[in-house]
């Protein structure tokens, strides 16, 4: 998400004198775009203002191009794209466009988990070394710990990602990205911190098929998206791309920006190799919220929130889900891509944000502030990660 690219791109936030100042402005949108205008002028509707101010906050943040979707339970939905798929082309988005998105995927592995601890096959406090041998601390990991990402383990996309321009075809393997992982000391004795790491799914997506006997893709194309009706969700582990799609704009380390579209996903294993649509995100955001596919009681384990500081000023996070002032969903940051898609359960609202650019994650976060501060103006966007 969003602070692991910070990490691997300092140059985005190069001081906490930076961060601080695009949490002030973020803000500051957020309260200017709320305003109706003076006495005599009515506000313009919500649908206006949203036209208005995305095309502006998508310039700030490098995007070429937007997929923006807002559902109110009974009101007329706001769909609608901006900018380019292909900026050497100029050819225009559109709304019916797959994308990469990201770590949104790692709501679907968890779900996956999720639903073989309702069949009685996986135990939220079973050890990870029940299913998977080698594990640094894999006695005291449990599945809760690695789906709240509250393991310790180190994250192999610390590695993985820097290197990504050099080897851009490369087909990973969950056991070549774990070994990575489990290369470097546990952070802290698992459940006494968090710390987002995309090595904590790629080992529940190996509980997944040891549990199930199943590949990862198919659990969740038999148990999820088939189910659910999201014919246009998939798991992309390979550069093979469903059309039509967008182009997908990435940044190097040398500042260049690149076209990353067709690089190699298989190293986001079960944590952020997956492909969907406006629409398709737009109904799993309620799936998610209302707990469809889960028993009661597993949904209520879910969402059990704690604070994840790293992923937003106020930020919390259940068992793969985020909970931001309200918000429930996940965003994802993959190269080329960035996806957000949540649900405002309180006011029966959902937002569904596709970009084909990760270039500026943070003018993104700060776009996304922008929408909400219209569309929710009683539950704020939080500020972005310091």
């Amino acid at each position: 998400m969003i602070a692991e690219w910070l990490r691997h791109d300092p140059s985005l936030a190069r001081t906490r004198r930076a961060r601080r100042l695009v949490l002030v402005l973020s803000i500051l949108a957020t309260g200017l775009t709320g305003c109706g205008g003076s006495d005599d002028v009515p506000p313009a509707p919500p649908s206006t203002r949203l036209t208005e101010t995305i095309p502006k906050a998508m310039d700030e943040a490098s995007v070429p191009g937007a997929i923006v979707g807002i559902w109110q339970d009974g009101a007329e939905p706001y769909l609608q794209a901006f900018g380019v798929r292909d900026t050497a082309t100029g050819e225009a988005m559109s709304t019916d466009l797959f994308m990469r998105v990201g770590s949104v995927t790692k709501t679907f592995t968890t779900t996956a988990v999720l639903q073989l601890v309702d069949q009685g096959e996986v135990g939220l406090d079973d050890p990870i070394d029940a299913y998977v041998p080698g594990v640094p601390n894999g006695e005291a990991i449990t599945i809760r710990h690695l789906a709240a990402m509250r393991s310790g383990l180190p994250d192999y996309g610390e590695v993985v990602i820097p290197a990504l321009p050099s080897q851009p075809q490369r087909q990973w393997t969950p056991q070549e990205l774990l070994e990575i992982g489990f290369g470097s000391p546990p952070l802290f004795p698992p459940g006494t911190a968090f710390d987002y790491s995309n090595t904590n799914t790629a080992l529940l997506g190996l509980v997944v098929e040891k549990a199930s006997g199943r590949p990862l893709d198919e659990y969740i194309a038999e148990h999820i998206t088939g189910p659910e009706g999201l014919d246009r969700t998939t798991v992309g582990d390979t550069a093979a791309f469903p059309s039509p799609h967008a182009r997908g704009y990435t940044r190097t380390s040398d500042g260049s920006t690149v076209d990353a579209t067709d690089w190699n996903p298989s190293w986001g294993y079960g944590a952020g190799n997956m492909i969907s649509t406006v629409g398709d995100l737009s109904d799993w955001a309620r799936v998610l919220t209302d707990g469809t596919l889960l028993t009661p009681a597993t949904q209520r384990e879910r969402e059990q929130f704690l604070p994840a500081p790293s992923e937003g000023a106020g930020s919390l996070y259940g068992l793969g889900v985020e909970y931001q002032n309200g918000w429930i969903g996940h965003n994802g940051n993959i190269v080329g891509y960035q996806a957000y898609a949540y649900r405002l359960p309180d006011e029966g609202t959902t937002m569904v944000v596709l970009v084909n650019s990760n270039v500026d994650p943070l003018g993104v976060w700060n776009l996304v502030t922008e929408i909400v501060g219209i569309v929710s103006p009683d539950h704020p966007w939080p500020g972005p990660p310091l």
